[in-house]
């Protein structure tokens, strides 16, 4: 539930874990600017403002960076009138690529996740950014969900190619013990997803999606060429990026990794008493960046550059996975082309049985 007292405590504490960041030895150039996580697009322009004079005060932000906002379809304003003039201030601001959950264009999947939007809301929200000026949109679905049928899919993605999006993040449900919908799951409630029609889902989301024009980047990403997502390509690349609010997470680039405090009212506190709400530090072994470079890695369909992981580990990822490497090429799950390895179209599909033989 918003609160707008707690909004304001956590803005300000926000800004002034930016003001006081002191990780050192960290570059401070940057091209990226992300507000995601929770329902950013409920704090007020005048809030997001706040934390971008922070931002471009404390680090050195290049000229035109990628400035994505994540959204809730019908965020932004009480009225139609009022949320186009919030959206177009959050323009003039330098937010320039909304995400917003559309997650599925059926009302009634809608409700059974729990969702406080219907599909309208999505089709509304989407005009108002249009006609406030965004020129790059990415909203994402879900396939796979609990009694979703093959029909059913091809009209969520109908409806989301009509609308012409420049990005798409498009991924199969990942049900979570402990979760509303895996309790319900789990007593019948709801019926278990078929993994056989997942993969048909997974097959068709391919074709459809990248026969409407779009480049298939990423395992579970989607763009009009050009618009790749730039912030979170970084997760995959194994860029530097830094975070800062409640639950945020760092990576320094070459294996030191830091966490916030997940609960907001006990990051606000820890500002506020002048602590820092660095709860989890990690240093990755060696063993344990190879493997997350190739998981990660293998995520982007470009694949990964063996002459880079030999430079950076000092072996030839060809040599140290020999075996691996010719069983999951006979299995047509992945295919080296020069100095590339990368998924294959089925092994996008079947990426956590590459992943494992990998590890």
């Amino acid at each position: 539930m918003y609160e707008s007292a707690l909004a304001r405590r956590y803005v300000a504490a926000v800004i002034s874990e930016i003001n006081n960041w002191h990780e050192v030895n960290e570059p401070r150039r940057i091209d990226t600017i992300y507000f995601g996580g929770g329902t950013p697009s409920l704090l007020s322009p005048a809030q997001i403002e706040l934390i971008l004079k922070a931002v471009r005060s404390g680090f050195e932000v290049v000229e035109n960076p990628e400035v994505t906002l994540e959204i809730n379809p019908g965020d932004g304003g009480t009225t139609p009138a009022s949320k186009e003039s919030n959206l177009r201030r959050l323009l003039e601001l330098g937010v320039n690529r909304a995400s917003f959950g559309a997650q599925t264009f059926d009302d009634r999947e809608l409700k059974q996740l729990g969702r406080t939007h219907d599909s309208a809301d999505i089709s509304i929200t989407f005009q108002q950014l249009r006609n406030a000026g965004f020129e790059n949109i990415n909203f994402d679905l879900i396939a796979g969900l609990p009694g979703q049928t093959l029909k059913g899919w091809q009209r969520n993605l109908d409806t989301a190619l009509n609308l012409q999006p420049e990005h798409l993040s498009l991924y199969l449900l990942d049900v979570h013990e402990g979760t509303p919908l895996a309790d319900q799951i789990n007593c019948g409630m709801r019926p278990r997803p078929d993994d056989d029609v997942a993969a048909e889902m997974y097959a068709m989301m391919i074709a459809q999606v990248c026969s409407a024009g779009y480049e298939h980047y990423e395992i579970s990403n989607f763009c009009v060429t050009g618009f790749e997502s730039k912030h979170n390509t970084k997760y995959w690349s194994g860029d530097p990026y830094y975070g800062f609010g409640c639950s945020a997470h760092s990576f320094d680039g070459r294996g030191r990794r830091w966490a916030n405090e997940r609960d907001a009212m006990k990051y606000v506190a820890m500002i506020e008493n002048a602590g820092s709400p660095v709860v989890e530090r990690t240093d990755l072994q060696e063993e344990d960046a190879r493997s997350e470079s190739i998981f990660l890695g293998l995520r982007l369909m470009r694949g990964i550059d063996l002459r880079s992981y030999r430079v950076r580990f000092g072996d030839d990822l060809r040599d140290r996975y020999d075996g691996e490497l010719g069983r999951l090429v006979e299995a047509g799950l992945i295919e080296i082309a020069g100095d590339m390895l990368r998924l294959t179209t089925r092994g996008a599909l079947l990426s956590n049985e590459v992943f494992a033989a990998l590890a």
